[in-house]
């Protein structure tokens, strides 16, 4: 089966369960209970979504979010949210240093989080776009969306060990 490619209108992407999505496209092809994937989670977010199904194979790929329709682009963004609900900083109440081992305590979208980092260099990533990916000791992510919006004292506690 070869994979489809939406570029624009030709699919309708609905709801199925908040997590999963339907996709039928114009010449009357459909799929249910497609899972939907960033292949670029970091970098990528509107471009390249895969859609796999119950066997995690790839059906189709949307190369971008904005082509679509407003309703089917609502869904697949509600999709890619539930999946991907990786905590907002807002800013850092408090960090520690102790035996190389940092622990924060940030304010977060989703409520208060202390949580700990042990290696700096490869846990703690700014990208090109402003935003910070941060991966803790138990794998968890938090994302800073734009250090320079940060109050000063967060951009010093995080900007002398970027």
């Amino acid at each position: 089966m070869a994979i489809r490619y939406i570029d624009g209108p030709e699919a309708r992407i609905t709801d199925h369960d908040g997590l999963l999505v339907d996709v039928e496209f114009h010449h009357g092809e459909t799929f249910t209970a497609l899972e939907p994937r960033r292949l670029f989670p970091t970098t990528g977010l509107q471009k390249y979504i895969t859609l796999l199904d119950d066997e995690g194979k790839e059906v189709a790929i949307v190369r971008d979010i904005n082509t679509l329709l407003p309703e089917s682009r609502e869904v697949l963004e509600n999709s890619l949210h539930e999946y991907y609900m990786i905590p907002k900083v807002q800013r850092l109440i408090k960090m520690t240093d102790k035996f190389k081992i940092w622990m924060w305590t940030a304010e977060t979208d989703r409520g208060t989080y202390t949580f700990e980092i042990r290696d700096h260099n490869n846990t703690v990533k700014p990208l090109y776009d402003g935003r910070v990916l941060i991966k803790d000791a138990n794998d968890n992510r938090y994302e800073i969306p734009n250090i320079a919006l940060l109050d000063k004292r967060s951009q010093r506690m995080i900007l002398p060990n970027l």
